[in-house]
């Protein structure tokens, strides 16, 4: 089992930018597949980004040149680096990880402001 918390989120004005981490409680190097939800009021939660073990990433269109996922496997951690936000940006983004069962942090609000 895995637990995972993210951190990161939080205000920011169209065009800027942050970066969500998620941390998770042992290795993710053995992990199968992490990545990132999110889910705005009244919407259904759509996934973001998604980076495997082996290194191979995938990305929703409507991020596609803004967004980048990454991991750093010394601090079992997991990144979304978030460029050039739009207020369509505006969610709770849930981390994941993926092996026998899925596992999901609590989410981080982001919210960008026109």
């Amino acid at each position: 089992q895995v637990q995972l918390v993210e951190s990161g989120g939080g205000l920011v004005q169209a065009g800027g930018s942050l970066r969500l981490s998620c941390a998770a409680s042992r290795t993710i190097f053995s992990i199968n597949a992490m990545g990132w939800y999110r889910q705005a009021p009244g919407k259904e939660r759509e996934l973001v980004a998604r980076l495997t073990s082996g290194g191979s990433t995938a990305y929703a269109d409507s991020v596609k040149g803004r967004f980048t996922i990454s991991r750093d496997n010394t601090k079992n951690t997991v990144y979304l680096q978030m460029n050039s936000l739009k207020p369509e940006d505006t969610a709770v983004y849930y981390c994941y990880a993926r092996e026998l069962y899925d596992y999901w942090g609590r989410g981080t609000q982001v919210t960008v402001s026109s």
